[in-house]
């Protein structure tokens, strides 16, 4: 029943930040996503009748390919996989069971908040025991095995019914075709004060979550509708369809537009959120107030005794570079540790399992904790409707108040995108040859204080991961920073962050674009980017 087939490598198949993502064409290509699955095989040991974690966001492809990933998995030895019905795992939801279940690991299949449909997007990633993203020592591992992979394993057997949950035999393998919820609602239930948040829901608080047609639909609808008593229809583009509706399953300004302009409308609900097409981003407005990413980590550690999970309080609170300093100034105030990583969330691994810190955030719209090893949009959005609950106040006054109390930091992501792959290179090696000789010089009229090309050294491990972004921090306080994003399937991203620290409250009322105004003009100032890219205006602004 097992075959051995041989195959060709492909020379593209190195991950990135968040596994390999390419176009549907190219995974369609012949053994294109058997190499890569035979090549995370490879790259570990001591899987043999192991149980093996696989589901994914329901994107265009992704049945197909959990076929091909379930008989491989039986050919190479696993002795049980966890499917998701239909296919379906949120990311932390996958997270969650690899964890409950102590499976060996699990594969992923998303391509998170990039676009699905016949000629977008797709994903594969694999994620370890602890339930996080693999590190850069395995990754590593299976690129350096795709480039001279010459044969696969493959069990052949019929496909398995996905649509019916049970136990299933496939090649000796047993297959365990889960119900993909109820799992992570029963932990969000521990986390949180359930009977606080369905009592304000009840009290005629009015709560709106747009899935985007994408994963975390019957999870917001199991949570939000069935167990905290919402009304049915609070949950928006709640199936989760191949191609996402059409929509780009992103959670932000730009994608969720509609959602946030309902909130702000006079009639609107009181409080409104979306996610992305696997379930690990989150957007949070409330009524006059939308809450950036940063902002939001730095608030639900603020007032992270709030929730039941979290009320001894956090070890400590890890961001990536590119997000704001607004969590080092509560992180400061509370005595704990704060951790500054490169953008990935498997960056964040080493130290929630050393216990060294309890939630963790990422500027793209990331935010999550130690209760998985992923990020996790709904894990916030209940945070937010804990905290709400619990101070019994609008987010705007929760937003204000802490502002008043920490400083406001200004903070804006400019996104470039489809740029050509050469030219942004050539705008970040000409950056890099100015980093030296920028301290102590003005640009735009503001004076550099420091300037480099950020390098992380894990306190854990002690890996070192280099050339993680440009920072040029100037005085006073203020820094812009330029990266090139792992993320994307086509071209290249160019990301451009910055932030403004404004202690004086009557000031936090200035429009964010007017505020980083001559930041912005710096940036163009010294990276050219209008000239490299071709571009007089970034694609998206958040």
């Amino acid at each position: 029943m097992i075959s051995t087939v041989s195959t060709k490598p492909y020379a593209d198949q190195k991950p990135g930040t968040s596994g390999l993502r390419k176009k549907v064409p190219v995974f369609q290509q012949e053994n294109y996503a058997e190499n890569f699955i035979q090549a995370i095989f490879d790259s570990l040991e001591g899987f043999e009748g192991q149980t093996l974690v696989i589901g994914g966001d329901g994107r265009f492809y992704n049945r197909e390919v959990i076929q091909v990933a379930l008989k491989m998995a039986a050919a190479n030895g696993f002795g049980k996989v966890m499917v998701g019905k239909g296919g379906i795992l949120s990311t932390p939801a996958a997270s969650h069971v690899i964890r409950k279940y102590h499976a060996f690991g699990g594969i992923v299949l998303s391509a998170s908040h990039n676009p699905g449909g016949p000629t977008e997007d797709f994903g594969i990633k694999y994620n370890i025991g602890n339930g996080g993203p693999a590190p850069e020592k395995i990754t590593d591992a299976i690129f350096a095995r795709t480039k001279v992979i010459d044969s696969y394993k493959i069990a052949d057997v019929t496909d398995i019914d996905l649509d019916t949950v049970g136990s299933f035999d496939l090649a000796g393998m047993t297959v365990e075709v889960i119900d993909p919820v109820t799992d992570y609602a029963d932990l969000m239930e521990t986390l949180f004060d359930f009977p606080a948040i369905r009592a304000l829901i009840s009290g005629g608080f009015r709560v709106v979550i747009d899935s985007m047609s994408a994963v975390t639909g019957p999870y917001a609808v199991e949570i939000l509708e069935k167990r905290l008593g919402a009304p049915s229809g609070s949950v928006r583009n709640e199936v989760p369809l191949p191609d996402f509706g059409h929509h780009h399953p992103d959670p932000n300004l730009v994608h969720a537009k509609e959602l946030y302009d309902d909130v702000m409308s006079a009639d609107g609900p009181d409080f409104g959120a979306a996610s992305d097409g696997d379930g690990d981003r989150n957007m949070v407005v409330g009524k006059g107030m939308f809450v950036t990413p940063s902002d939001s980590l730095a608030m639900i550690a603020a007032n992270a005794t709030c929730a039941p999970g979290y009320k001894n309080g956090i070890a400590g609170i890890a961001r990536s570079m590119p997000t704001s300093a607004a969590a080092d100034r509560v992180a400061e105030k509370l005595g704990i540790s704060m951790y500054e990583t490169p953008t990935g969330w498997k960056f964040f691994g080493n130290l929630m399992d050393a216990g060294k810190v309890t939630v963790c955030g990422e500027e793209s719209f990331g935010t999550g904790s130690d209760h998985v090893r992923e990020k996790d949009g709904l894990w916030a959005v209940l945070f937010w409707l804990n905290i709400v609950a619990a101070r019994k106040q609008s987010v705007k006054e929760i937003v204000e108040a802490h502002w008043a109390e920490y400083g406001r930091n200004y903070y804006s992501r400019h996104d470039y995108e489809g740029v050509d792959t050469d030219n942004a290179n050539s705008l970040v090696t000409a950056l890099r040859a100015k980093l030296d000789s920028l301290p102590g010089t003005a640009i735009n009229g503001l004076t550099v204080s420091a300037a480099d090309d950020f390098a992380y050294h894990d306190p854990i491990d002690h890996s070192v991961s280099k050339n993680q972004g440009i920072r040029i921090l100037f005085e006073g306080g203020s820094r812009i920073v330029f990266r090139l994003s792992g993320t994307g399937t086509s071209g290249a991203t160019l990301r451009l962050y910055v932030e403004r620290y404004e202690p004086d409250a009557s000031r936090h009322g200035i429009e964010t674009q007017a505020a980083l105004a001559d930041l912005i003009a710096a940036a163009e100032e010294v990276a050219e980017i209008k000239r490299y890219t071709g571009m007089n205006e970034p694609t998206v602004i958040t």
